[in-house]
């Protein structure tokens, strides 16, 4: 399963990139009981029984499907950063609901319109869950039938480099302090904003600085992370399409092969002590399932 960036600027709760970060986690049907091994990011501080967010989507899963194994074995090694703004719960999610459906012995494969719908209604928006499950870029919306999601081809231009901090920052703390209403020109903005980013992300990536603009989310939502906003100013400040990575406080700087290493040994030259560096690609693949023996493998 991919970590994720959502929102990229001014895509707030639409847009999402899959990043070549993982969370591997492995299925096996038991004859009773539930059994969870956990190694990586989160592995002392997450539960190993039926609250595990893998375990809970895993039986929402077979709860859709009308299934009930008689024992599961879960086996976890997370590489995603845990509340960091990086989609470690959407992975969660993802790999729990594809794992019900590639166990299923009712089901042929994985049927990833309804892993989409159901991990949506479970995490409460699709922008982190629909790159992870599909990879690339992705456009999510809401339609009265549940969650739809389209792919983008980005550009082979595109880096995309992380930058995390020590502190963790609740997805609910940080969407509690958005405004229930907006000015109208600041709506007109991200939406013209968020046009020019698909352009930007496929086939001009030249434009991404001016295609990440906000006015919605990121100012509003600063106070709960102000190493993570002063560090923003500064890399935009300096001409790059630097970005809060869905709820933050890690941060995305959307970065150009073309551009040399320049670019990059700035950020690294503005990235103060205590923040991880990380250099990435997109992942193009999603949800990656291996089903072989002793049982299903997501990555």
């Amino acid at each position: 399963m991919p970590a994720t960036s959502a929102n990229l600027g001014p895509a707030f709760d639409s847009a999402g990139l899959a990043l070549t970060c993982h969370d591997v986690v492995e299925f096996a049907v038991r004859h009773s009981g539930l059994e969870v091994a956990l190694t990586g990011e989160g592995a002392h501080t997450l539960p190993t029984d039926e609250s595990h967010l893998v375990v809970r989507a895993f039986r929402a899963g077979c709860d859709a499907l009308g299934w009930t194994p008689p024992g599961l074995a879960v086996v976890a090694r997370n590489g995603i950063p845990q509340g960091r703004g990086m989609g470690s719960s959407a992975a969660a999610v993802v790999a729990g609901l594809v794992g019900a459906w590639a166990l299923c012995p009712e089901v042929q494969g994985v049927d990833r319109d309804a892993v989409l719908r159901l991990a949506t209604e479970l995490e409460g928006h699709p922008d982190n869950v629909a790159p992870c499950l599909l990879g690339g870029a992705t456009l999510s919306w809401m339609t009265d039938g549940g969650a739809r999601a389209e792919q983008l081809e980005v550009s082979p231009d595109l880096v995309p480099v992380v930058l995390v901090p020590d502190g963790t920052l609740s997805t609910h703390v940080a969407r509690g302090l958005l405004p229930d209403a907006v000015p109208h020109a600041d709506a007109s903005f991200n939406a013209g904003r968020a046009a020019l980013l698909v352009h930007a992300l496929t086939a001009a990536p030249g434009l991404l600085f001016e295609a990440t603009e906000d006015r919605l989310h990121q100012q509003q939502r600063a106070a709960a992370m102000p190493d993570s906003a002063q560090l923003l100013d500064r890399l935009r400040t300096a001409g790059h399409a630097a970005v809060v990575s869905g709820a933050g406080p890690s941060l995305l700087v959307l970065t150009r092969r073309s551009a040399g290493r320049d670019g990059l040994h700035e950020v690294r030259d503005l990235t103060p002590p205590g923040w991880f560096l990380r250099v990435l690609d997109v992942d193009p693949c999603g949800a990656d399932v291996q089903v072989g023996t002793p049982g299903v493998s997501s990555r």
